[in-house]
């Protein structure tokens, strides 16, 4: 049975309707990792793994919630809307940003289920959210606009579920078109797409199975790290607000006054923010090769000038360095664990994953997963 009878039969079964669904996928990020809190660029995409969510009122002043994945249901009154334990927040959290922007809801029973790979960093959480959103949106004809309900999502994060976390997620599941990526400026939300036409070419997702256990952390020091060098540039440019602003000719200008460590941060920011544009420009010529070599760098600078790789991740990619069949590999997400993004020959794809695979398992002693992605359009109605 697929997710979509699934969804439906479920709710027929447990509610007594048939359900409005929508389907709101996870993401990739091709390119721009650790650049968003920066006010830099990003290159995201939806991908075709989705969350698949069921809608009907009914009628009261209360919400009733079923997970497939977690065989639960969870009940909550809009009336009395706060944060509690688990996945209900994300449910939650979003009924409540749109209440607080003036907007009135009903009461609705939701089932939900989907094939994102839960902790692989494809963003589960924001399909989710925005799921719910652009589901209540169609339901109650609410005629809020998708960037409106992608920001809803956003303070879901925020207000119930706890994470401080950017906005790209979300925009990229919202926002996703078939076989493009979104550039998108996170300083200004202005965004522009670019073909993904990989030909011969398709994206294999490699992941480690490593818990983030060091990422809050180490992100929330890096933060710090990279303020720390914007208030340095700051001295001698007063105009500079973030590292969006700085090029490498004035960070050279203030490396007297800042670590070598902090300098490095600094520099993987503003290259990074420099290959993205450069990808763009790479994907605008069909030149998948350079796209590959900007993939690469971009690992490169994650694990050694910002590093936030770990060995699994190091492995994964160096493995492919020699591979003609593939043209480019990086560490995706936060890092510390994970998944790796591949740029792969579609030919080669069945030897490369049972032999990197086998390397895998023998170096770490641990079995990892891989997943086939393809580029698709944002959360959307079905039914």
């Amino acid at each position: 049975m697929t997710i979509l009878a699934l969804i439906a039969k479920t709710f027929e079964e447990k509610y007594q309707q048939k359900p409005l669904i929508v389907r709101s996928p996870g993401r990739i990020n091709l390119i721009g990792e650790h650049t968003d809190y920066n006010e830099g660029f990003v290159l995201p995409a939806a991908i075709d793994k989705s969350i698949y969510l069921g809608f009907a009122k009914n009628n009261t002043g209360s919400c009733r919630v079923y997970s497939l994945d977690f065989k639960e249901e969870q009940t909550f009154s809009l009336d009395n809307l706060k944060p509690a334990k688990g996945w209900v927040n994300f449910v939650m959290g979003v009924a409540n940003a749109i209440q607080k922007s003036g907007k009135k809801l009903e009461g609705f029973d939701c089932v939900f289920g989907g094939d994102i790979p839960i902790g692989a960093g494809l963003s589960s959480s924001a399909a989710l959210e925005n799921g719910v959103g652009f589901g209540l949106n169609q339901l109650l004809d609410l005629k809020l606009e998708r960037l409106e309900l992608l920001k809803f999502s956003q303070q879901a994060e925020h207000e119930f579920v706890g994470v401080k976390c950017g906005i790209m997620d979300m925009f990229a599941s919202m926002m996703g078109k078939q076989d493009q990526v979104i550039r998108l400026d996170c300083r200004s939300l202005a965004h522009t797409y670019f073909p993904l036409e990989l030909g011969n070419y398709q994206l294999i997702l490699c992941n480690t199975k490593v818990a983030h256990s060091l990422a809050e952390s180490a992100y929330n020091q890096r933060r710090e790290e990279c303020q720390e060098g914007v208030n340095q540039v700051k001295k001698q440019f007063p105009e500079v607000n973030s590292l969006r602003d700085i090029n490498l000719e004035m960070l050279d200008k203030a490396k007297g006054g800042i670590s070598s460590v902090i300098y490095k941060r600094c520099a993987y920011v503003i290259q990074e923010n420099e290959r993205l544009i450069n990808t763009c420009e790479a994907l605008d010529k069909q030149d998948l090769e350079a796209v590959g070599q900007f993939i690469y760098g971009s690992h490169d600078g994650l694990s050694l000038d910002y590093e936030v790789s770990c060995p699994e991740l190091d492995f994964l990619v160096d493995y492919t360095r020699e591979l003609p069949h593939v043209l480019g590999a990086r560490m995706m997400g936060g890092g510390f664990g994970g998944c790796t993004l591949n740029l792969i020959k579609k030919t080669h794809k069945k030897e490369f994953i049972a032999a990197i695979s086998a390397s895998y398992a023998t170096k770490f002693n641990r079995q990892m997963e891989t997943y086939e992605v393809n580029v698709a359009d944002g959360t959307g109605l079905i039914i």
